[in-house]
């Protein structure tokens, strides 16, 4: 028989656990198949699974895709509906035993895209052995007349940034993945529009980011960035996963980015900050609400599989309890709710129960299909924020009407 072929995330727990978890599970069903994991970074991975219809044509079996693109996977025919094979063999408490934010994305026109697989919606990262120093406390408080604590709104998170940032140490203020992939500079660009009270969407359910609150989400973001006071010099080349392995060298004092990267200082072994981290919500403008943002990673099956019962099979084996643990102990995040609340993974990773609290204040982005081409957009627009001096308010106009077009 051929190989199975499964696209990967590139990340290092990812593609550890996989190989754990296809050794494990040839070894428990008598399987002789060879597994072929291919890791792909971000780009690639949507353009060989979806632009080249890598997954419709059955090049891949497996495919990791993120929330992000799984409504463009369903519409394209690219992913397989499972809800037959769900109800012939559900996954071990299925739907319970995940939280319902886990739930709704891959449900797609009545039919299921997708089981979860890596979660963490965004938090603030920060390094509480340098929060709770007494001598970092007074200081702090003789500059500035209030207590050290983690930001609550994002006037503190400058503060704070510009306080902590130390060049001659090797230690930041903060930390961003301002890396123009589509991603990262649009989940913290949505981040400050929602904690400004400001929104995606229009009344109408159309997408519409020429008011106010976007405006401003843009001129803090610039502003923060660009400060060379405050922030990593490195952020500007740094995705999501660079940025977190700094913070996890000790580079930073506090970071905007997936809770996973918190409990990856906890469990890998290069980590210089093991025990001395903690996560909370963010900061948001004073009169509004903290967000957060949740984007999950899914298994998915290709349509044009060969091996569609196979790679079901390890589907079911790769989201049990013990797979879920497995792959958090590897430095992912697991996405059940007994992986949240396991006693050994707390005593690893002491804010891991925290995820409940997250996901309450977890928001989406919106599930369009031209929704990769919108983020697209405001990925160029916040970039051309960082690299101009053009207003934002003459950004946002100029993008919303681009959106229009394609819309």
């Amino acid at each position: 028989m051929e190989k199975l072929r499964i696209a990967v995330r590139k990340f290092d727990p990812f593609e550890s656990t996989l190989q754990k978890l296809w050794d494990l599970f040839c070894l428990k069903n008598n399987i002789t198949v060879e597994a072929e994991m291919i890791p792909l970074e971000l780009h690639d991975l949507y353009e060989e699974t979806i632009t080249k219809e890598g997954l419709k044509k059955g090049k891949w079996d497996i495919g990791h895709i993120n929330t992000d693109w799984i409504f463009d996977a369903a519409n394209e025919k690219a992913v397989l509906d499972l809800t037959s094979f769900i109800n012939q063999n559900p996954p071990q408490d299925y739907p319970d035993g995940w939280h319902q934010s886990l739930l709704n994305l891959q449900q797609i026109n009545n039919g299921t895209y997708g089981l979860p697989f890596h979660d963490g919606p965004e938090c603030l990262i920060f390094r509480k052995d340098l929060f709770e120093d007494l001598a970092e406390k007074q200081n702090f408080k003789t500059q500035f007349g209030y207590e050290l604590h983690p930001p609550k709104t994002w006037e503190q998170f400058v503060q704070i940034a510009e306080f902590f940032n130390r060049p001659e140490e090797n230690l930041y203020g903060c930390v961003f993945a301002n890396y123009p992939d589509g991603h990262n500079m649009v989940f913290d660009f949505c981040l400050q529009l929602w904690t400004r009270g400001g929104s995606l969407l229009n009344d109408k359910n159309q997408i519409d980011i020429n008011h106010s609150a976007a405006i401003e989400a843009l001129d803090f973001y610039r502003n923060i960035v660009n400060n060379k006071n405050a922030v990593h010099p490195k952020s500007k080349n740094f995705g999501s996963v660079e940025a977190g392995l700094a913070f996890a060298e000790g580079e930073a004092a506090m970071a905007i980015n997936w809770f996973g990267f918190a409990s990856m200082c906890e469990v890998i072994a290069e980590s210089k900050v093991k025990g001395k981290v903690d996560i909370t919500e963010l900061p948001s403008d004073l009169n509004h609400k903290t967000a957060s943002l949740n984007v999950y990673w899914l298994y998915t099956i290709g349509i044009g599989s060969k091996h569609k019962e196979l790679a079901y099979d390890f589907l079911r084996f790769a989201t049990s309890p013990k797979s879920d643990k497995l792959l958090t102990n590897e430095g992912g995040i697991g996405c059940r709710k007994s992986t949240w609340n396991d006693i050994e993974i707390n005593k690893i990773i002491p804010f891991y129960h925290k995820l409940e609290i997250l996901h309450e204040n977890a928001l989406t982005l919106p599930q369009t299909p031209v929704w990769p081409k919108v983020a697209e957009l405001i990925d160029q627009m916040v970039l051309k924020a960082l690299e101009s001096d053009i207003p934002s308010k003459k950004l946002v106009e100029e993008t919303q009407n681009t959106i229009q077009k394609i819309i």
